[in-house]
């Protein structure tokens, strides 16, 4: 955790359309999560945010990533491979965000043994997305982040 209290969350949302992404942006809006949101297009620009190189090297790291699994120069499936892979971003909840209906990418995921947090497919019921991430909220208990224990 950080040594912030009272920040928002940060979230990376990777998606390489922009109808998609600006779906995603609207629904995060209406569900008044407090957050900032940066966007990547593609698996490689997702990687470098994470692993905060070139570029990206002041990267805040996010408390939730909104990852599509068909993306260009690296799919949604070795960026999370590469996560789980990563002692530092393993413990990042991702939902996946995809256009694709099939089962088998489903069981893609669970196979490569690199699950991921929720699976939504596209285009995302708003009701239902707004749910996940309310309940991804939850998981740091209120919109703020809380301050490591004083040693």
């Amino acid at each position: 955790m950080p040594d912030t209290v009272g920040r928002m969350m940060e979230i990376l949302l990777v998606e390489d359309s922009l109808v998609d992404a600006c779906a995603t942006i609207g629904a995060l809006r209406h569900s008044q999560v407090k957050h900032r949101l940066t966007l990547v297009r593609d698996g490689e620009e997702a990687i470098l945010f994470l692993q905060r190189e070139g570029r990206f090297a002041r990267a805040p790291r996010p408390d939730l990533v909104l990852l599509d699994l068909h993306l260009p120069k690296r799919d949604g499936f070795e960026v999370l491979t590469d996560m789980r892979a990563d002692e530092h971003l393993q413990t990042i909840p991702v939902v996946v965000l995809t256009a694709s209906n099939d089962e088998a990418d489903r069981t893609r995921s669970q196979l490569l043994d690199v699950d991921c947090d929720n699976y939504l497919t596209k285009p995302v019921n708003l009701d239902k997305f707004v749910e996940v991430v309310r309940q991804m909220k939850h998981y740091w208990f209120t919109d703020l982040i809380l301050a490591k224990a004083a040693v």
